[in-house]
């Protein structure tokens, strides 16, 4: 299943339209569009679970909530699917957008809950090397460079923490993504599922550490 270089021409256009009569007018060639990626999320999910389980796949809506914005267009110029793991001993979600010139997939931890938050910050503080060698990892590298992303992050280490602890990096970080973008070139690729697929195996000893982390107290005993 290949993404068509006509659902990227939709989405560009789009973002260059974005505007309700404009969208009516074209909505024939967004069906078309959205089922194409639909497809494709599809075909993503096959390819998950013939290494990971999957409780719940969702394609997100193009209509955009605009009552808390300050961008008030109506439509979201991207498709965007995330992949939910099953159960509460597997930790992380995936995640990929489709958008011209700015695709890319992601996985992990968007904004973790004040307890989980705290406890990956108790292990940090604890013992990092363990989170340290994921970033070491040359497959991991490859895929996603050598560090996370975060949503946001503290300008100094969060209360009750040693501001000048030696991976105050990582302590400030409000969450763990890993991420990688995609040209059009590689969207458009009839190979481009395989490789969404081959950096989501990538993300399994991240998502593995970090599940243990989040299902056991410090002393390694489970809590579930």
């Amino acid at each position: 299943m290949n993404l068509d270089k006509a659902t990227l021409q939709f989405l560009e256009n789009l973002n260059k339209n974005n505007n309700r009569d404009w969208f009516l007018d074209h909505k024939p060639t967004y069906e078309k569009a959205r089922n194409n990626v639909k497809s494709f999320f599809q075909e993503v999910h096959s390819k998950l679970e013939e290494h990971d389980e999957i409780e719940k796949s969702k394609m997100m809506r193009i209509y955009r909530d605009v009552r808390f914005s300050h961008d008030k267009t109506p439509y979201k110029a991207h498709f965007s699917n995330s992949y939910t793991r099953l159960g509460a001993s597997l930790r992380g979600g995936y995640f990929l957008q489709i958008r011209p010139g700015g695709s890319f997939l992601a996985g992990g931890f968007w904004e973790p809950n004040k307890e989980d938050l705290f406890r990956i910050r108790k292990e940090i503080e604890q013992d990092a090397s363990e989170i340290r060698a994921i970033l070491k990892d040359i497959d991991f590298q490859k895929h996603f460079g050598a560090s996370f992303h975060s949503l946001s992050e503290l300008k100094t280490a969060p209360r009750g923490f040693d501001k000048n602890h030696k991976d105050v990096d990582l302590l400030r970080k409000k969450g763990f993504i890993a991420m990688k973008k995609f040209t059009d070139k590689q969207v458009l690729d009839k190979r481009f599922a395989a490789q969404v697929n081959e950096s989501f195996i990538a993300l399994r000893p991240f998502f593995n550490l970090f599940s243990d982390i989040l299902t056991t107290n410090l002393n390694g005993e489970s809590i579930l």
